[in-house]
């Protein structure tokens, strides 16, 4: 063994011992798709009084934090989002209604002397601008003419629900008062108790965000100009015990020093989330399974050694996850999932090198297996870096511009990347090199699964395919694949789901099927007659709408109920209309920002030509997928987005490998047309994208098998995405950089211009040569 290599083993050796660290003591953040509970998003605005500026918010925040921990939620999560939005998350809790009601009121808690009544059918809240006077109904409807505040919910040191049998009260609110709102409370009734006994001014109102909720007469016991001392009321209203509990409640957290509104409201219920993780779990055991044997099958020794590093990437993504506190949501989980897929990839490009330098020995200078495969980490490199780089972009758009569980995606994507990295070019190279340098395994060469070119370019080359010859007639099939997805796009036209357009989104399992014509009709009936009605599967019914209040919503899962034999809501998502919008322009940014950000990439890396290629074929891509989404009627939703941006990203990973090939045949075979260098590339890298493309094929078909309805249109869209990005980049983009170069494209640039290895002719394809 290397020094080289003795370090590497020593670096993996720490990185795996740190993961297993902290796999092992710490716990993982599961989001509430996958264990239920209720996420509201708030956003603060001004008041007559106040701004909501950034420390308002802040304020704002702690408010809600002390009325959360008053509803007894276990492990609730509050945080800011931007100047103006606060995102509360309350596992366990699956009524969104109650929490939205709880959360949302101003909860401005104040206490007034009554002047006296007016008339019925007087104008009431306004104020009178002479005497400061304001007009509100009591609890009988009777207005009352109030005078300015005397003391706030700001000087209750204590609210407490109280239940008094004996006086026939009942339920009310115990107020324990402190410092000035104790001498306020005094001077108040001090003052009111020296009215007559049947006048109203012998009465206090304490209003709760502008309605009196009590109005107390104060008893004949109370002496004129002393008052009720000691600090201590009660306010009555026929209370029962949720209504009283939920009244201290709000005291006891305080006034929202501005008023919120709900834009975003979701639940899911603990039976979903729990098939959520199932499914995925059972997702990633088979389709890591399947990819192990394939990769096996395919490079035997070496195959099974990365199937081994596989195992520690998964490790290692799973302990980064741990360590930067980030939260696993669902479409984060399946971007976890497909990243063990794409993961192959990295491995897949080094081992084709070794192949080809080991076969390349007796043209050049002999080679050994360890030699080949040092040399296949060398030459893959710029290849996996550039591909890994574009990913990354993709991934890093989607966590600035993208919200909720698409960034939860971005998050493990980054995360995914990073660590198939470290298990191709660290974990996977120490082991195959420790491999390599036992003696029974270099006395059997073909045993490690580089000595030989593998069945799929043992075909090319027998057959010498000339793929660029036909080169516009690839460019008019490409084109006439835009023109059939832009139909579906025109004639069906797009299903944007409720995060894009807002509005209420309540997914149900019933214990029979239900048909969805049928469950339209009776919807229309109880009232529901905008609603849309869809199922998925034998016994899940999803109802959309643009608004739905409670009373709909009752209505609606008692519909339900009725035609489904039994049904339990297991989501329900309401979305405003401008955060829709918002999100809706922000998905359109981060696609936009991609296509651009891979365009600067690519012209740095390559060429001009290679660049606008690249970016042509990933439109493509783009196009064909929504095209395709559009025909088959599907909703175009934040975890469509995700796939979406992961479509691009390996898109341009497949137009990456051909390009490398390019590049460096250019730099070794000066003076040979261009097309045949373009023609060789992609022979050389067709079997690394056939085997990386069946690596994460098998995944995606567990996934959509086994992922559940979202992770099934997710899976969807990732195949898609697989088959056309593959055919694009061999297709679309190379012979679209061969007609770019032939008829506008410069000279090579000096970073093109890539020296031949060491030792002779690169290898005997670099040259069109027959093998």
């Amino acid at each position: 063994m290397t020094r080289a290599t003795r370090v590497r083993a020593l670096f993996a050796l720490a990185i795996l011992a740190l993961s297993t660290f902290l796999a092992l003591t710490q716990p993982a953040r599961l989001g509430l798709d996958l264990r239920g509970g209720t996420q509201l998003v708030l956003e603060t605005r001004d008041s007559p009084t106040a701004e909501a500026d950034r420390e308002a918010t802040d304020r704002t925040l702690e408010v809600l934090r002390r009325r959360v921990d008053a509803l007894g939620v276990s492990e609730p999560n509050l945080s800011r989002a931007g100047d103006h939005r606060i995102v509360v998350e309350l596992p366990g809790l699956d009524d969104p209604d109650e929490a939205a009601e709880v959360l949302g009121r101003t909860a401005q808690l104040t206490v007034h002397p009554v002047l006296g009544t007016t008339a019925p059918g007087t104008d009431t809240g306004r104020t009178a601008p002479a005497d400061g006077s304001t007009v509100l109904p009591d609890d009988a409807g009777t207005p009352l003419r109030l005078g300015p505040a005397a003391l706030t919910g700001a000087e209750v040191r204590r609210a407490a629900a109280e239940f008094d049998g004996q006086d026939g009260s009942g339920w009310s609110v115990g107020l324990t008062l402190h410092g000035a709102g104790e001498r306020a409370w005094a001077r108040l009734t001090g003052k009111a108790a020296c009215a007559a006994p049947d006048d109203p001014a012998r009465r206090a109102a304490i209003v709760l965000d502008r309605k009196v909720i009590s109005s107390p007469r104060v008893e004949a016991s109370v002496a004129c100009g002393v008052g009720i001392t000691g600090g201590t009321t009660r306010i009555t209203g026929g209370f029962d015990q949720h209504a009283a509990q939920e009244l201290a409640l709000l005291i006891n957290g305080g006034a929202l020093p501005v008023p919120v509104d709900i834009v975003e409201q979701r639940a899911v219920g603990p039976t979903l989330g729990a098939l959520a993780i199932t499914s995925s779990a059972q997702a990633a055991v088979i389709g890591v399974a399947l990819t192990a044997v394939f990769i096996t099958v395919v490079y035997r020794l070496l195959g099974a050694l990365a199937t081994l590093a596989l195992a520690c990437y998964a490790l290692i993504s799973y302990a980064a996850l741990l360590a930067l506190g980030a939260t696993l949501t669902l479409p984060g989980l399946a971007g976890f999932v497909l990243a063990i897929g794409m993961a192959v990839d990295a491995n897949v490009l080094v081992f084709e090198r070794a192949r080809e330098e080991y076969a390349a020995g007796p043209h050049a200078r002999p080679r050994t297996l360890r030699s080949a495969l040092a040399a296949g980490f060398r030459n893959a490199f710029s290849a996996i870096a550039d591909s890994n780089v574009t990913t990354l972009l993709a991934a890093v758009l989607l966590f600035f511009f993208a919200s909720g569980p698409v960034r939860g995606f971005g998050v493990t994507l980054c995360i995914g990347v990073a660590a198939s990295m470290v298990s191709a070019l660290l974990v996977t190279r120490v082991l195959a090199e420790c491999a390599l340098a036992l003696r029974p395994v270099g006395r059997r060469p073909r045993l490690t699964g580089l000595a030989g070119l593998g069945r799929v370019r043992s075909w090319l080359s027998r057959r010498r395919p000339d793929l660029m010859r036909h080169r516009r007639r690839w460019l008019a099939l490409s084109g006439a694949a835009l023109l059939l997805a832009g139909s579906g796009i025109a004639v069906r036209g797009l299903d944007y789901g409720v995060e894009f357009t807002g509005g209420r989104m309540v997914e149900y399992t019933t214990t029979r099927p239900v048909d969805a014509e049928r469950a339209r009709a009776a919807l229309g009936t109880a009232g529901l007659d905008r609603a849309q009605v869809s199922t998925s599967g034998d016994r899940t019914l999803t109802v959309r709408t643009e608004r739905l209040s409670a009373a709909q919503l009752t209505a609606a899962g008692r519909v339900v109920d009725e035609l489904g034999g039994g049904a339990q809501k297991v989501r329900d998502e309401l979305i405003g209309p401008s955060l829709g919008e918002e999100l809706r322009r922000g998905a359109l940014v981060a696609l936009g920002l991609a296509l651009l950000a891979q365009l600067g990439y690519l012209a740095v890396r390559f060429r001009w030509t290679f660049a606008l290629s690249a970016v042509v074929a990933m439109a493509h891509d783009v196009v064909v997928l929504v095209g395709v989404f559009a025909w088959l009627g599907k909703p175009l939703d934040g975890v469509f987005l995700a796939a979406l941006l992961t479509v691009i990203g390996y898109s341009v990973n497949d137009s990456v490998v051909v390009f490398d090939r390019v590049r460096e045949l250019r730099g070794a075979g000066r003076g040979t047309p261009f097309p045949d260098l373009a023609n060789t590339a992609v022979l050389q890298t067709v079997p690394r994208t056939v085997n990386t493309g069946m690596g994460a094929v098998f995944i995606l078909a567990a996934l959509a098998a086994l992922g559940g309805d979202t992770l099934t249109d997710f899976a969807l869209a990732l195949l898609i995405g697989i088959v056309v990005g593959t055919y694009s980049s061999v297709f679309t983009a190379t012979p679209l950089t061969v007609v770019l170069e032939r008829n506008g494209g410069a000279s090579p640039r000096r970073s093109d211009r890539r020296p031949a290895r060491r030792g002779g002719r690169p290898d005997r394809w670099d040259t069109g040569a027959r093998v």
